[in-house]
């Protein structure tokens, strides 16, 4: 049975991981409407991806005999000063999501639930893998500087990005 803390604390991240969705999507609407149409589809499978995980922290919740409860999701940003802004700005969304993962990691090994906190390690490993990606992106940018053929063959790069089985977890 899983503490009322943990299950309160695993319904924050619910929401967050809902939150993450949501800001993408506003992210692929800014792509779009500046006719960066790869960076747009990056964003949109970005956003399918943290769906992904979003379900199955809420999964996770009820199989443990938790209750899910669904938040208000804040409205995210909507425009961004740059392509590569948006991206800096996803960056620091991860590092975010990284720190409160971490967060839930510490709690589950605090309250000694061994079952949250090897569900949480997929996402500790992802976390990496999440951070990694957006910075990689962002030194691009960084190499590109104003080159707008260098902008438009990046757009070119994360347009042909694909979503893999494997990042549908089970």
């Amino acid at each position: 049975m899983i503490s009322k803390v943990m299950e309160e604390a695993l319904n924050k991240q619910l929401n967050r991981e809902l939150f993450s969705s949501y800001l993408y999507l506003s992210m692929a609407t800014f792509f779009d409407s500046n006719s960066f149409v790869g960076m747009a589809q990056w964003m949109k499978l970005q956003a399918e991806e943290e769906h992904i995980h979003s379900m199955k922290f809420f999964d996770f919740i009820q199989k443990i005999g938790g209750r899910v409860i669904l938040e208000q999701i804040d409205k995210p940003q909507l425009d961004w000063d740059s392509a590569q802004q948006a991206f800096e700005d996803a960056l620091a969304h991860e590092e975010y999501i990284t720190k409160h993962i971490n967060e839930l990691t510490d709690l589950a090994i605090a309250e000694r639930d061994h079952s949250t906190k090897t569900f949480l390690q997929w996402y500790v490993d992802e976390q990496v893998e999440e951070e990694a990606t957006a910075n990689e992106i962002v030194q691009k940018f960084k190499l590109i500087g104003d080159s707008k053929s260098g902008l438009y063959m990046l757009d070119r790069e994360l347009g042909a990005r694909i979503l893999t089985p494997d990042t549908a977890v089970k």
